[in-house]
């Protein structure tokens, strides 16, 4: 195994498929003792099994709300004292709804604002002593190029909302962190093919399907190619960054007009 993550303590939440799964595999190809979790069991479970027969380590908690500051807290504090610390916290997890404004309930802002702001601060306030103790560590937060850009295509006020706060939070969270040795990055995917993307933005039905065209690469990104970007910021290769927002999106956000 390659050796740049060799040894540490990695908490991935949302492991259950996705960015997340590609994340845990990785990393733990890379050295890495993961912990996953996810309200999924079966596939959260698939991921640890895929891990554990490659020759990686990782055990997961599932089902497990991370909107339940308890459960929350109580799955971060078994794993440092199950592993004698924790060094890396990547917040993969996310769950969104999208909506014109005129159609979104608040019933549906405040799902998006718990789902992905809410889960976001419970995870990194209840692990931020453990990274402390440690003298260190990288926190990793997912915004999204929704986080700096509007769109035309894809009506989304929530998400907007979240991922811009989820970058703000990314630059806090530095400040505070620098005296203590923890560093804090964000990674804002565009269109990234996933399951939840393949339902949602990238359906036959939905104006973004064609969205590839306007990418200067010309093509969708893939779950491994946001996680090898997550391995650098997780790893000691990039221990002179910090309150970074690295746009991993085949150039979309970079260059208009386009579809976006």
């Amino acid at each position: 195994m390659n050796g740049r993550l060799e040894g540490k303590v990695v908490l991935i939440t949302g492991t259950a498929g996705g960015q997340g799964r590609a994340a845990a595999q990785l990393f733990a190809e890379h050295g890495a003792i993961v912990v996953g979790c996810d309200t999924r069991s079966a596939e959260a479970a698939e991921t640890v099994e895929m891990v554990r027969n490659a020759g990686g380590q990782m055990d997961s908690t599932h089902p497990l709300d991370l909107a339940d500051e308890s459960g929350v807290r109580a799955w971060i504090d078994a794993a440092a004292s199950r592993h004698g610390g924790i060094d890396v916290v990547y917040n993969n997890a996310g769950a969104t709804r999208f909506a014109p404004i005129a159609e979104t309930t608040f019933e549906d802002w405040s799902f998006v604002i718990r789902h992905e702001l809410d889960i976001v601060f419970l995870v990194t306030k209840h692990a931020w002593p453990h990274l402390v103790a440690r003298g260190g560590g990288s926190v990793l937060l997912v915004g999204s190029t929704a986080g700096i850009t509007g769109s035309r295509t894809n009506n989304r006020l929530a998400h907007t909302a979240t991922k811009g706060g989820v970058v703000a939070m990314t630059r806090q969270l530095a400040a505070e962190g620098a005296p203590h040795g923890i560093r804090a990055n964000c990674i804002s995917p565009g269109m990234i093919r996933t399951p939840a993307s393949e339902g949602t933005l990238l359906a036959p039905d939905h104006p973004m399907r064609g969205i590839a065209a306007a990418i200067p690469l010309g093509r969708i990104g893939a779950p491994e190619e946001v996680a090898r970007c997550a391995l650098f910021l997780a790893s000691d290769e990039s221990s002179y960054v910090t309150g970074a927002n690295l746009v991993v999106d085949g150039g979309w956000s970079a260059v208009l007009p386009g579809v976006g």
